[in-house]
């Protein structure tokens, strides 16, 4: 699976694709993630991708021939099956679509900064907007690496353990039970008998009473919904 991310800040993304999961994808070829400086498709000598909002306002809009350049000469190379766009006003990401994105081949991500893009990239070339949470951010790329991570985590082989991402949070619409390790007692705090029964059945029986009860305490409207 291919990520092709612009961004006027590539840099920033260095740290979060080179440790832990996401690399060792990678390593394995299972995924590719691709950052492109967007300033290298400027129009000017300056290498600006930015200018003054039409109508007036404060901030600064991003100019849509750079995004056009970068978009048009990745689409010119290979097909893509999704070109997202970072933004508050997005739809919230949930596991239901990273797991569907988790399905497809070649993605591109498009991070926003200063006050936004120019609404005609926006109509012309993005096919999804992503939001991660109702709150705002100084660019787009922290929230692409959050994306990414999200999804690649999904893809058959990354894990070590391929049932693992099946059972996280949210995979059945519910909170995840609570989980321990050794030591089974720590400064008189033991782990519940019924997870050192060796009783599969009652183990599971009890993780989906505790899956219940976290998320009716602490999201209940994932069970509204």
């Amino acid at each position: 699976m291919r990520f092709d991310i612009i961004t006027v800040l590539p840099s920033l993304l260095e740290s979060p694709f080179a440790h832990s999961i996401l690399q060792r994808a990678q390593k394995k070829g299972i995924s590719e993630i691709h950052v492109h400086n967007l300033r290298d498709y400027a129009i000017n000598k300056q290498k600006s991708v930015d200018d003054y909002p039409y109508g007036g306002g404060s901030g600064m809009v991003m100019q849509i021939e750079p995004f056009a350049l970068c978009i048009e000469k990745l689409q010119s190379e290979r097909d893509y099956d999704e070109i997202i766009y970072m933004t508050p006003d997005g739809t919230t990401l949930n596991q239901e679509i990273a797991n569907d994105l988790s399905t497809k081949k070649n993605i591109i991500i498009l991070c926003g900064h200063y006050k936004g893009i120019d609404q005609r990239i926006r109509d012309i070339f993005v096919t999804k907007e992503i939001s991660i949470g109702d709150y705002v951010l100084s660019g787009g790329e922290l929230p692409a690496a959050i994306v990414v991570d999200a999804i690649v985590r999904l893809i058959p082989g990354v894990l070590s353990d391929e049932t693992s991402a099946l059972s996280d949070s949210f995979q059945d619409g519910l909170l995840d039970a609570p989980i321990y390790t050794r030591p089974a007692e720590w400064r008189g705090h033991r782990v519940p008998d019924i997870l050192l029964s060796g009783n599969e059945a009652k183990i599971n029986e009890w993780r989906d009473e505790q899956q219940l009860a976290r998320t009716r305490e602490r999201r209940p409207d994932l069970l509204n919904d």
